[in-house]
């Protein structure tokens, strides 16, 4: 059964969420295991590029299996950016304790020009934009990080056929 590099996309985001709940839940918050998410998106790229080189269709251009691996990615990327948004609104908290470090590291500068008011405020502002910069920081780093490995195992796939 031959599977798109979209469908591989899909199974990688799936799997993704998968460990990244299981990692949330499961470890304490600052075990290096929650970092394994992206060592599984690697995965899911390579698994796509590498059947790409084993099927008929492959050429062994550059161009082409970058495209395949940008498709599988994207799709991951698509898939997790919504989970992430999911995920942080699900978890209010998360706004709250940044909101909270925030206010008290603004505090804590001794010749700081900001009124308390203006940093209650701020803290407010910050809490309320905290999900949307998670969102926007999980897309950059998802597609830097497709990116790079797509161009990095692309680039190898084409090296080895000449």
């Amino acid at each position: 059964m031959k599977l798109s590099p979209l469908l591989k996309g899909t199974i990688t985001a799936i799997i993704m969420i998968a460990v990244s709940l299981a990692t949330f839940y499961g470890l304490p918050p600052n075990s290096p295991l929650h970092y394994s998410v992206y060592g599984v998106y690697a995965l899911g790229i390579v698994w796509t590029l590498m059947s790409y080189r084993n099927s008929p269709s492959f050429t062994g251009r550059f161009g082409e299996s970058f495209g395949m691996g940008f498709r599988c990615f994207i799709v991951a990327t698509l898939i997790m950016v919504v989970y992430t948004f999911v995920f942080n609104k699900m978890h209010p908290e998360f706004a709250e304790d940044a909101a909270r470090l925030y206010k008290e590291q603004q505090l804590a500068i001794k010749n700081n020009s900001k009124t308390p008011d203006e940093i209650v405020a701020d803290a407010a502002r910050y809490k309320n934009g905290y999900a949307m910069a998670v969102v926007y920081g999980s897309i950059f780093g998802y597609l830097i990080i497709g990116a790079a490995v797509t161009a990095a195992v692309s680039g190898f796939l084409t090296r080895r056929n000449k």
